[in-house]
């Protein structure tokens, strides 16, 4: 299978490299064009245009960090800009495409439900308010138009993940092997995660069922607080965890973005995964982290 990825050299995208390959899959890396032109957004002159070379798949994932630096307004531009003119250019581009792929697989996140407190999140659930969930919007919104090029479409609702590479444990595991880690806020808010064995399991699995679309929420089914992941993560790095952040302290520290991701409860469940089958490796955070730790 012939598939295209945007944003491979990320957390993400560098594991699905690395498992897609090994499932055999004929991996090209689609980059951003270093001119800085509007009318090339993406490098695709590098990209093959004899038919006999296309795409079965197309997975985006490329897009501005959103938890690194304060959300300045040009930092959240560039956060909503870098997702929004990056897929339509590159809808546009498969527009142009004699053959178009089979399936295309778009990133977006947990973040389109906003904060809900302890509200049991699904698919079927409303959009929900602030900077995030409208960049989740739109990211969606924008690959819509592929449908009515008969391609299958699947918004990949992502949680928090979990890997030994990088990400947000990354950063949380130096300070609570100082001793330093403790709940954030009140710790009742809701994470929703997933490990990345799990997620490309899960990217696998979409790319062969014909019969998904539209959103899935990528996140494990074990409901944890901050709390929880914390006393968690504490007893993984064998550290005491007795400090508590209060929300004022978050807030000063990282302005918008601690409402919207430290402080924000997202209690996501992945229906549509349970229905189709779909059995999650791991069944156990506390097993997830230590793997992370020891593989750091």
């Amino acid at each position: 299978m012939k598939t295209l990825i945007t944003g491979s050299s990320g957390l993400v995208g560098s594991s699905l490299v690395e498992y897609l390959f090994e499932k055999g899959h004929s991996i090209q890396c689609l980059k951003r064009n270093l001119k800085n032109d509007s009318n090339h957004f993406w490098a695709t002159d590098a990209l093959p245009e004899n038919s006999s070379t296309a795409y079965q798949t197309i997975i985006h994932l490329a897009g501005e960090n959103v938890a690194q630096g304060r959300w300045t307004e040009k930092k959240k531009q560039q956060i909503l800009m870098s997702r929004i003119e990056g897929t339509r250019k590159l809808v546009d581009y498969i527009s142009k495409l004699n053959e178009k792929p089979r399936v295309f697989l778009c990133a977006s996140a947990v973040g389109y439900y906003g904060s809900r407190e302890d509200e049991i999140l699904d698919e079927n659930s409303s959009l929900g308010q602030g900077f995030l969930a409208e960049v989740c919007r739109q990211w969606e919104q924008e690959t819509q138009r592929l449908s009515s090029m008969d391609v299958r479409v699947v918004n990949l609702r992502f949680g928090m993940v979990l890997s030994p590479r990088g990400g947000a444990l990354h950063k949380m595991i130096p300070p609570f092997k100082a001793r330093l880690g403790g709940v954030i806020g009140s710790g009742k808010q809701y994470i929703s995660w997933i490990s990345i064995r799990d997620l490309v399991e899960i990217v696998g699995f979409l790319i062969n069922k014909d019969h998904i679309r539209g959103p899935v929420n990528v996140v494990s089914p074990i409901q944890t607080t901050n709390k929880e992941l914390t006393k968690t993560l504490g007893k993984a790095v064998n550290r005491p965890t007795p400090f508590k952040i209060p929300a004022f302290i978050v807030r000063l520290l990282f302005g918008q973005m601690a409402d919207e991701m430290l402080l924000s409860s997202t209690r996501v469940t992945p229906k549509v995964l349970l229905e189709s089958g779909y059995e999650f490796k791991d069944q156990s955070l506390d097993a997830v982290l230590r793997h992370c730790i020891k593989s750091k």
